[in-house]
C-alpha cells in the first residue's frame, strides 16, 4: 500500500485542483449568462479568421514590439512547456519516470527546447516586473489600479519565475541522478541549460539529490495546479477566456452603432409619408407585461459578450493609454469600466451563491460604479476598442449607459440636450431655423 501511496496523494492533488477549478469556471458561466442573449451566429468564418490572428497569432499584442514580443514569448514558452505537464500527469498517475522517453531523439529535442524557452520566460518576466515595478510604466500604476490589481500582477509574475525555476531545477537533478546511474532515472533528454546547473549538485550523495529532484517535481505540479485556480480571481484569466471572447468579438465596422427595434420602427413609421399613425401595430405586449428597459444600469441589462468582455480583460491598460479623454485628464479610463463591470458582476455572482437567487442589494453598475461623468467624457473614438489586444469593447457598454440615462432617465449634460432639441425642431444641432440651416457654416 504504502508503495502507491505517493500515486494516490498525486491522484488525489489532481482531481481536487481540477475539481475546484471546474467549479469556478462554472460559476462564471453562470455570471456570464445574466446578460441578455445576443446573436453570434453570423460572421463565422471572419470569426475564426480572428481567433487565428489575434488569439493565437498575437498580432494586436506586437504592434508595441519590445512588449508584445516578450508576451509572445511568455505565451508561447507556457503551451509549449506545459505539454511536459502531461508526461507529469501520466508519471504521477502511474508511478513511471520519463514515460515519452521511449520516442528518444525527438524526446530531446523535445525537452532541449522547452528548457530554452524555460529561460527565455524567466528573463521575460524579469523584464516585465522591472517595467512595472522599477520603471514605473504610467499605465500600470493609473488610479484604478488599487493594492490588488497591482499585486495580483506581481503575483503572477513571481508565480512564473517560480515555475520555470523548479523546472529546470527538477531537470538539473534529473540529470545529475541519470549520470550518476541511479535506479529508475533513465537516460532521456538534452539539457542546455540545466546542465550548467547540474554541477551544484556535485558530491552530494543520490538520496540528497534524489530529494531535490522529486521536492522539484511535487512543487512544480502543484504549483501549475496551484496557478490554475488562482485564474479565477486573477487578471489572467484571460489565458482561457481570450480564445472564446476573439471569436464573439465585433465584426461590425467599428463606428456603426447598433438601433434599437422599437425606437426604429418609430422613425420609419414619422418618415413615411403613407403611414397610418392610428393603425394597430403589428405585436403588442402581453397585458400587464414590463416594457423593455433602454439601455443598461445594471450588469444584468449588458448582454452576455460583453460580460466575457468583463471576465477577459488583462488589466495592461493599452486601451486607457490611447484614450484621448484619460490623456486630456478626464475622468474616463476604459480599464476601469471594464474591471468596474467585472467588480459589480462579481458581486451579484456572490449575492446568487448567499441566497440563492439575485436579492436587491441597493446597488447598480451606474453611479455606485461607474460615474456620470465618466460615461459623458467619452468621445466614442473607438481607440480603446482598436487598441484592445484580446478584442474587447468598453465603448459598447459606455453607450449602453448612455442610452439608459438618456431614454430612460431623461439624464443627459445640458448641452446635449440643447443640441437634441435643435435636431427635433430645426434638422440641426445649431440653434437656426428651417430657412436659415446654412448658417451652421459660419460657425466653422
Amino acid at each position: 500500500m504504502m508503495h502507491y501511496l505517493p500515486n494516490i496523494l498525486f491522484l488525489i492533488a489532481l482531481a481536487a485542483g481540477i475539481g475546484y477549478f471546474t467549479m469556478n469556471i462554472k460559476k462564471i458561466i453562470r455570471n456570464v449568462k445574466l446578460g441578455r442573449d445576443v446573436d453570434v451566429s453570423d460572421h463565422k468564418k471572419e470569426r475564426w479568421n480572428n481567433v487565428v490572428r489575434i488569439a493565437l497569432g498575437q498580432s494586436k499584442m506586437v504592434v508595441r514590439p519590445i512588449a508584445g514580443i516578450l508576451h509572445v514569448i511568455v505565451y508561447v514558452g507556457f503551451i509549449i512547456i506545459n505539454i511536459e505537464v502531461l508526461e507529469i500527469i501520466i508519471d504521477g498517475i502511474f508511478g513511471t519516470h520519463r514515460i515519452f522517453a521511449f520516442l528518444g531523439p525527438v524526446y530531446d529535442v523535445l525537452i532541449a527546447s522547452f528548457e530554452i524557452l524555460a529561460l527565455l520566460v524567466f528573463v521575460s518576466v524579469v523584464f516585465f516586473w522591472t517595467r512595472r515595478n522599477i520603471q514605473r510604466i504610467r499605465r500600470f500604476w493609473a488610479r484604478e489600479m488599487t493594492s490588488w490589481p497591482k499585486n495580483d500582477a506581481n503575483y503572477i509574475l513571481y508565480f512564473e519565475m517560480v515555475l520555470m525555476l523548479l523546472f529546470l531545477t527538477m531537470n538539473a537533478a534529473d540529470l545529475q541522478l541519470q549520470q550518476m546511474g541511479a535506479d529508475h532515472y533513465v537516460q532521456a533528454g538534452s539539457f542546455p541549460v540545466s546542465q550548467y546547473i547540474a554541477p551544484l549538485f556535485d558530491g552530494m550523495s543520490e538520496g540528497s539529490i534524489i530529494a531535490i529532484e522529486r521536492t522539484a517535481w511535487w512543487l512544480h505540479i502543484l504549483g501549475i495546479l496551484i496557478f490554475l485556480n488562482y485564474l479565477y480571481w486573477s487578471k489572467h484569466l484571460h489565458i482561457i477566456l481570450a480564445f472564446p471572447n476573439v471569436y464573439l468579438g465585433r465584426v461590425q465596422p467599428k463606428g456603426q452603432f447598433k438601433n434599437l427595434e422599437s425606437v426604429k420602427k418609430e422613425v420609419e413609421l414619422m418618415m413615411d409619408p403613407n403611414a397610418d399613425p392610428f393603425a394597430a401595430p403589428a405585436e403588442t405586449e402581453e397585458e400587464g407585461a414590463e416594457p423593455e428597459k433602454f439601455g443598461a444600469s445594471d450588469v444584468m441589462d449588458l448582454n452576455q459578450v460583453q460580460l466575457l468582455n468583463a471576465y477577459t480583460c488583462t488589466e495592461c491598460g493599452r486601451c486607457t493609454s490611447e484614450c484621448p479623454a484619460n490623456q486630456t485628464g478626464k475622468k474616463l479610463s476604459p480599464r476601469k469600466i471594464m474591471m468596474d463591470t467585472r467588480d459589480r458582476l462579481e458581486e451579484v455572482g456572490a449575492n446568487i451563491n448567499k441566497n440563492g437567487k439575485f436579492v436587491d442589494d441597493g446597488k447598480q453598475l451606474l453611479d455606485d460604479y461607474i460615474l456620470r461623468e465618466e460615461l459623458w467624457a467619452c468621445t466614442t473614438c473607438n481607440a480603446c476598442v482598436e487598441a484592445c489586444p484580446v478584442s474587447i469593447d468598453p465603448l459598447s457598454i459606455i453607450m449602453d449607459m448612455r442610452q439608459y440615462l438618456v431614454m430612460e432617465q431623461s439624464a443627459a449634460p445640458n448641452e446635449l440636450n440643447v443640441a437634441m432639441t435643435n435636431i427635433e425642431n430645426n434638422g440641426a444641432p445649431w440653434p437656426y431655423n428651417q430657412m436659415d440651416r446654412l448658417n451652421w457654416k459660419n460657425e466653422a
